[in-house]
């Protein structure tokens, strides 16, 4: 990205295939109108945010500013960004599950070690 402005950004479709690998339309998150305000202005306010560009405009101080929270978004881009910085910087759930089984040795391990414990009775009275 030696060569970067505003309008090579422009014509640069965003995604994000981490996150969303079937695209913004199709992922149920985001409108038809966000979708496509995200796919054509996301590599521009990224790389604004990022500070790979500087802006050049009113309307890129637009895009930095609702970004960062200092006003609120006026155009369907600005919204489709926070919409989209909301959905992939959600809090992660843990599930109920747990994300570790637990292997067959170390129950063994512990119903000995219990199973023991449970065995020794120290009486006081003797």
């Amino acid at each position: 990205m030696l060569n970067m402005n505003s309008e090579s950004l422009l014509k640069r479709m965003f995604s994000d295939p981490k996150h969303y690998p079937y695209g913004f339309s199709r992922s149920g998150d985001f409108s038809i109108a966000e979708s496509k305000a995200l796919s054509q202005y996301g590599c521009l306010i990224a790389a604004l945010i990022d500070g790979h560009l500087l802006p050049s405009n009113d309307e890129e101080i637009g895009f930095i500013d609702s970004a960062l929270g200092r006003k609120r978004p006026d155009t369907a881009a600005e919204r489709a960004w926070l919409k989209y910085q909301n959905r992939i910087n959600r809090p992660k759930y843990a599930s109920i599950h747990g994300t570790k089984k637990a292997s067959n040795e170390s129950r063994l391990d512990d119903y000995l070690v219990n199973d023991i414990d449970d065995d020794i009775g120290i009486d006081s009275d003797e």
